[in-house]
């Protein structure tokens, strides 16, 4: 038989397996991952390697380089996955891989590793969404989690207000029509002189700071769930500009908390209102700006004062990672989705 045929055969069985250990691959950016995650909801294993310490020094991810890099860590990480989690190849049941959103370089290395790996086990390859894999993040966190729910997707690519009406099966309510939060922290934090990543330190920074800078801006898109943080983003670097032109002294710890509050205000009212516009009572958050601090705390404010029940993320599965990943493509086995052929490839955007 082809493989395609068997692994065809084999995804039809797993629909209904009791246990099904999932092998998945994260590479779209510049965290190389892989994680062996059981039932989508226990994590038997999750490495992460990361690369940031190699493109602080540019002030960014150089996407040449994390591909790169990629390529020399991905096979020791997987034996370090298998290792930690008891396994061997032998007993997985299916390998999963983030085919987009993401750099399409640092994908390619994860989809190639992933279709070869699939191949010679002979096991289906599960084709994945990393925005669902954001989404997924908090079925391991939450194992009584279950939608229907309302999401806040906040990482450095994507902002969202998403239905989740099911495990696999969301509606899109808002997104930013520019710049993504994650992309304004990242620009923010390096006209402040921060070095990468931009939003860990504009969240430590603005602990020291007092929200008492006026900036010349206001709060575009106000009668829609869409975002624009692009107006923001310059305002702060406008501020910023004219104050060092003119030699005028300024606190970073100011600007810092005078701009994340505004962010906060922006996601956490715009959140609430489609709660209560869409009826929901539960409200989940994914992605890597879910872990700034000020960001958590807003919401936990709003949710207790209008009745809602806020799930948050681990901080350790707020940033990418491959266990969110594995989490994600069992609900897709289910839901008879995602099975990929040998002709995958990676996609820089993918529909959320």
């Amino acid at each position: 038989m082809k493989y395609q045929d068997i692994a065809k055969e084999k995804f039809e069985r797993l629909k209904s397996k009791e246990d099904v250990l999932i092998l998945s691959v994260e590479s779209s950016c510049d965290e190389t991952s892989i994680a062996l995650v059981k039932n989508g909801r226990e994590v038997l294993s999750n490495i992460v390697s990361t690369q940031i310490e190699i493109h602080k020094q540019f002030g960014g991810v150089v996407p040449e380089v994390a591909s790169r890099n990629h390529i020399k860590n991905i096979s020791g990480v997987l034996k370090e996955a298998l290792a930690a989690a008891g396994k061997t190849l032998q007993d997985v049941d299916a390998v999963a891989v983030t085919y987009g959103a993401g750099l399409v370089g640092a994908l390619l290395v994860g989809v190639n590793f992933a279709k070869t790996l699939a191949y010679c086990l002979k096991v289906p390859l599960i084709a994945v969404s990393h925005v669902h894999g954001h989404i997924g993040a908090n079925y391991i966190s939450h194992a009584e989690l279950k939608p229907p729910f309302l999401c806040l997707m906040v990482s450095g690519g994507h902002t969202a207000i998403v239905d989740v009406q099911d495990y696999c099966k969301f509606n899109l309510l808002g997104s930013t029509v520019d710049d993504s939060v994650g992309e304004c922290f990242d620009k923010v934090a390096r006209v402040l002189g921060l070095s990468y990543p931009g939003g860990p330190n504009i969240d430590r920074l603005a602990k020291l700071g007092e929200n008492k800078v006026q900036f010349n801006y206001k709060p575009p898109l106000k009668d829609s769930l869409n975002f624009s943080f692009s107006g923001l983003k310059t305002a702060v670097v406008n501020f910023v500009h004219n104050k060092e032109q003119k030699g005028e002294g300024f606190s970073k710890e100011d600007v810092a908390c005078s701009f994340q509050e505004l962010v906060t205000e922006e996601l956490v009212g715009k959140t609430m209102r489609a709660c209560a516009e869409f009826g929901h009572k539960k409200l989940v958050v994914a992605g890597g700006v879910g872990a700034n601090s000020r960001l958590r705390e807003g919401l936990k404010e709003n949710c207790e004062k209008n009745g809602v029940e806020l799930f948050l993320p681990a901080l350790k599965f707020c940033t990418d990672n491959a266990a969110m990943i594995g989490s994600i493509a069992y609900y897709y086995i289910l839901s008879g989705i995602g099975l990929a052929d040998l002709k995958l490839t990676a996609k820089p955007t993918v529909a959320i």
